[in-house]
């Protein structure tokens, strides 16, 4: 028995799908995998352990015992916000909000459980926070903010200028880094405090530095904002002494610098080279009347290029049209011939036809802009 060719087709089709789906299924299992196994610092995996933790609180915070007499229940166990009930609880959720870094978040968890109930029936009082007391104090895995290494170590500038407020201390809050400022774009220096090259100092007082970047016509440094407070001119430019950096023209040389059938657009300290318009062969801008010869199939009118294949179409166009408005004219004579006074009818509408054609004709977009028509004149 033959088996049809479309139902060999469709059985080919479902198989490459199904296949597909599982390669699909298992590469986007692989993926959830990694991310579940990816690990984190020390300090960075306590911080999305106690965040975990914090999650659980807030969304804890309005329950209440279960059961009956909450009122009794209150009075003979306890606050619920401080219960063991709420803390197991949170501990049963801990983790699972987590899609970076879950196994090591749950390993982390098991390790502290001890450090977190001691928190939470001791020193939840005392300590509010429970990254600070088990990230920074209990652990020491973490460093309190703009402190960093083994010994928390106060960053640069601290308390309210760090890396002068222009740049990152390296290992702040962690018990790595050096400590170095890390500058943010247009500062350098150990702490930042000085202007980058390309940049110049447009504000300065007692605790602000503020550092802008220099005009595009400069190389380096400078004195302000303008190309007159240029030190050196970029490429594209030039300077003039005492008066700043100019911007070359690079369209003078035009027939040396744009190649083929284009012309020169100058730009500030560059240029670009565009084509011209279909119609030219070399032209010194956009259009057909910018060409300095025509191309093949166009001839020059009135200082512009048309297409001479489009006026002979237009020459016929309206020849044909004519032919069709006199037709239209004599079968309505030929047929209407003994009745006056109903050819004088027809003839009057063939007339307000061929004049609100021809109205239409004149006045359209289409034919002003595609064939450019309104500068050959009558025909």
């Amino acid at each position: 028995m033959r088996v049809p060719t479309n139902v060999v087709f469709l059985s080919i089709f479902v198989i490459i799908s199904t296949c597909m789906s599982i390669v699909q299924c298992e590469k986007e299992k692989l993926s959830k995998e990694e991310l579940k196994s990816q690990k984190f610092p020390p300090c960075a995996a306590c911080k999305i352990l106690t965040n975990s933790f914090k999650k659980g609180l807030e969304k804890t915070s309005r329950g209440k015992f279960e059961g009956g007499d909450s009122a009794w229940e209150e009075d003979k166990l306890g606050s619920y916000s401080k219960s063991e009930i709420r803390l197991i609880e949170i501990q049963e959720n801990l983790c699972k909000d987590i899609e970076h870094g879950e196994a090591q978040c749950q390993s982390l968890a098991e390790e502290l459980e001890n450090q977190i109930e001691e928190w939470w029936f001791k020193h939840q009082d005392i300590h509010p926070d429970i990254y600070d007391y088990i990230c920074i104090e209990k652990t020491e895995r973490c460093c309190p903010k703009d402190h960093y290494g083994p010994k928390c170590t106060q960053c640069p500038g601290y308390p309210d200028k760090i890396c002068s407020n222009n740049g990152k201390c390296k290992g702040a809050g962690t018990r790595k880094g050096n400590g170095g400022c890390f500058c943010d774009k247009g500062y350098t220096g150990d702490i930042c405090s000085e202007c980058a090259p390309g940049y110049y100092e447009s504000y300065k007082d007692e605790k602000t530095l503020l550092c802008s970047v220099c005009h595009m016509a400069c190389d380096g440094s400078c004195r302000g904002g303008g190309p007159k407070d240029c030190e050196k001119c970029t490429i594209g430019w030039y300077m003039i002494e005492d008066k700043g950096c100019f911007d070359i023209d690079e369209c003078v040389k035009s027939d040396a610098i744009c190649p083929g059938n284009q012309f020169c657009v100058n730009k500030e300290g560059s240029h670009a080279c565009l084509a011209c318009d279909k119609a030219c062969n070399g032209c010194t801008g956009d259009g057909p009347d910018m060409c300095l010869k025509c191309a093949e199939g166009f001839y020059k009118k009135d200082n512009m290029c048309i297409n001479s294949d489009l006026f002979g179409r237009k020459k016929q166009e309206n020849l044909m049209r004519y032919m069709t408005y006199f037709g239209l004219c004599m079968a309505t004579c030929i047929i209407l011939q003994r009745n006056v006074y109903a050819a004088s009818v027809i003839g009057l509408l063939v007339a307000v036809y061929i004049s609100v054609s021809e109205y239409m004709i004149a006045h359209s977009n289409v034919q002003d802009t595609t064939a450019n028509m309104d500068i050959l004149g009558p025909v």
